[in-house]
């Protein structure tokens, strides 16, 4: 279900490319450098030379920890003193703990109650203490702000903060220090904090290339959005990606609709197919979220209707994906009714 559309600031500056580079030094010391990986056999499926920017292999399981990291450790003593708080479906959530632990500060993480339970052993695990809510974007607000007001807790929300976004952006920066001539970078969208990144990390690097944001069709606000040139949000949603339950924010949404090419819709049997996929062909575990960011180049006709420019030497594209999570429950795989 659909709220009411929203209202996008005209005046929001983003974070810079040198709120970039700080970020980066800040959390550096703290986190991976993940890998970048090929495999043929998708490059074969695709028509494309891919190259997965692997954040699943990140600490806390997700990319959230390079936000989440950046925000807290760049809080003045005063704002972290009576620790954080923040909403989440299970990632963020994860890297807002681990981050207040590092700090040495509590965590307050509030959660839908239909969250992974992996992901909330993970929240437990780094020591946050969980709040549980209803499955509703507005639910989550409420419960969020009476902790906080409970708590006196700084709020470090999961997508809309400029600290969150250059946190975010590293992975993009990482990816295109690694393979320098990429002629598209593609990640998945929720609330805006990856992709915000990614377009801001990217083009920090390299200004001409081209930028996707791939959604499922069950939660497709940032779609809706970037069509009409209104920010609209999704009260809630059922699809599998988990991670992608969330709506555009106004800060990640100035930023999409400057840099973003196009937002690429996937069902949720592509989401599935594809994540068994990766799995079986690169013996690697990412979660459903993850799948949404390559399973739209893996349909046939595709990439040749993205229109990328032809490269100098005749070679098949090369686009970056961002693997942006692997945090698994490994009792309920989706394919294992099938």
């Amino acid at each position: 279900m659909s709220t009411a559309p929203q209202v996008e600031s005209t005046t929001y500056q983003p974070p810079s490319w040198e709120d970039i580079l700080a970020a980066h030094a800040r959390i550096a010391p703290r986190i991976h450098r993940t890998p970048v990986l090929t495999s043929r056999s998708l490059d074969a499926i695709a028509g494309a030379r891919l190259f997965f920017k692997c954040d699943n292999l990140q600490k806390t399981g997700s990319f959230k920890i390079r936000g989440a990291s950046n925000a807290i450790l760049s809080l003045s003593e005063a704002e972290a003193a009576r620790g954080i708080v923040t909403q989440s479906s299970g990632n963020h959530g994860a890297a807002v703990a681990c981050a207040a632990a590092w700090r040495g500060v509590p965590a307050w993480i509030v959660m839908p109650k239909n969250s992974s339970a992996v992901k909330i052993k993970a929240i437990e695990a780094y020591g946050g203490k969980i709040v549980f809510c209803e499955p509703k974007v507005s639910s989550r607000q409420e419960v969020c702000d009476r902790v906080q007001a409970e708590t006196g807790a700084h709020l470090v929300h999961p997508y809309n903060d400029d600290r969150i976004i250059a946190g975010q952006a590293t992975a993009a920066k990482e990816l295109l220090e690694d393979i320098g001539d990429l002629d598209a970078v593609f990640a998945p969208v929720s609330g805006g904090g990856l992709l915000s990144g990614t377009c801001l990390g990217a083009k920090g690097l390299r200004p001409g290339v081209r930028i996707f944001g791939c959604e499922p069709e069950r939660a497709d606000d940032a779609y809706r959005s970037l069509t009409t040139g209104t920010l609209q949000s999704l009260e809630s949603s059922d699809t599998i990606a988990d991670g992608l339950r969330a709506s555009l924010a106004p800060r990640t949404f100035a930023i999409l609709r400057r840099h973003v090419d196009r937002v690429l819709l996937v069902s949720e049997e592509e989401i599935i197919s594809t994540a068994r996929l990766v799995w079986e062909r690169m013996k690697i575990i990412i979660e459903p979220s993850s799948a949404v960011a390559i399973a739209p180049l893996l349909k046939p006709g595709v990439v040749a209707s993205l229109n990328l420019p032809p490269r100098a030497d005749g070679s098949a594209p090369k686009l970056g994906i961002i693997f942006s999570g692997g945090n698994v429950d490994l009792s309920t795989l989706p394919w294992q009714a099938a």
